[in-house]
């Protein structure tokens, strides 16, 4: 398969660690964080995350991981969801120019889930979250504009590699469970731009902090995918860009 994309993400994702990664990019990291947390305290009492709540709330799993900025506890998979709507409902989080993609949302809204019940140091989070970060700009600036012109909302339906990939890095995933997170993140994929202006549209990023979540779990219980997702002749970019 031409250039084996996801061998090679899988590849730069567990060769890279903290000492690779720039100071300045270490600092804006940091500050796309702060920027996140503001905007889920901010948003974490909106109509839209007390009605997922109250939704999905009753059917969640053992209750031990912590929502920002509520009272709740659900399962970990939820705090994401809610965590994503969170942060995204007002629209603030921060956007990657180049392809309209709100890169954090996704991202750490898993990230913060899952440390909430798992101890996790401020480095491993801080890499994981980079590196998440990192392949939902390069996936989005290598299908914009296509991907987004189509209808898709590129920060559910991009944003979903960061988060199998953040996460599966933080869960120490394996090469093969990392192609396999990648591509079990790319067959979640989804998020249309016909819900701006809904409830729906800050359902993306928690749905795709979810299903990344979701990749890296089952990735790493031997649940296998196809292992050209990105590149594929059905693979993501042949499936939903056109160029």
């Amino acid at each position: 398969m031409a250039g084996d994309v996801t061998k090679s993400v899988a590849d730069y994702v567990l060769a890279t660690d903290l000492a690779a990664i720039p100071d300045d990019v270490r600092k804006e990291a940091r500050r796309a964080l702060l920027n996140y947390v503001g905007c889920a305290l901010g948003g974490c009492g909106h109509e839209a995350v007390d009605r997922a709540l109250a939704a999905l709330g009753p059917y969640s799993g053992p209750a031990h991981a912590r929502v920002l900025g509520r009272p709740e506890r659900v399962d970990p998979l939820l705090a994401s969801l809610l965590n994503g709507i969170s942060s995204h409902v007002h629209d603030f989080d921060d956007t990657t120019p180049a392809n309209y993609i709100h890169c954090t949302s996704p991202v750490a809204s898993a990230l913060f889930a899952h440390a909430s019940t798992t101890p996790v140091s401020g480095e491993q989070f801080e890499l994981a979250f980079i590196l998440g970060f990192e392949i939902v700009s390069r996936i989005g600036n290598a299908t914009y504009p296509a991907h987004y012109e189509a209808g898709w909302h590129s920060t559910g339906s991009v944003g979903v590699f960061g988060a199998a990939i953040a996460m599966g890095r933080l869960l120490g995933l394996s090469h093969q469970e990392m192609v396999w997170a990648i591509g079990l993140g790319a067959t979640q994929s989804s998020g249309l731009r016909e819900m701006f202006g809904s409830m729906a549209k800050s359902f993306h990023p928690g749905r795709a902090a979810q299903s990344g979540y979701m990749a890296a779990l089952l990735a790493r219980q031997g649940f296998t995918s196809g292992v050209y997702p990105i590149e594929g002749p059905r693979g993501f970019a042949a499936v939903q860009s056109a160029r």
